[in-house]
């Protein structure tokens, strides 16, 4: 399998940027090839096309029909993270989560 693109999106970026370094963490530990990024839910359309996975912060679900938008077109697997893992920031979980999500 290639390196595994992924996006993580929240707010401002902030608390993405936690959860991504997080994840690199667990990915490296798991022996995965993940490239993991945190932005700014404002910057998806700038990343589109470079990523496989899109990883949405709970508190954004209002705005997957947007994000669906965006996607049209491109092979990118949208996820909703789930509350559990994110306010904990706990990248174990998170990387558990993405792998299910990816392989369905």
């Amino acid at each position: 399998m290639e390196k595994l693109r992924v996006l993580l999106v929240c707010g401002s970026g902030a608390s993405s940027g936690f959860m991504a370094a997080n994840m690199r963490k667990a990915a490296s530990k798991a022996g995965l090839e993940i490239d993991i990024k945190a932005r700014s839910e404002s910057e998806i359309d700038n990343y589109i096309d470079e990523i496989d996975a899109l990883m949405v912060g709970p508190h954004l679900g209002y705005i997957l029909d947007d994000i669906d938008e965006y996607t049209q077109g491109y092979d990118v697997k949208v996820i909703l993270m789930k509350p559990e893992y994110y306010s904990s920031l706990n990248g174990e979980k998170a990387i558990e989560h993405l792998m299910e999500e990816i392989k369905k």
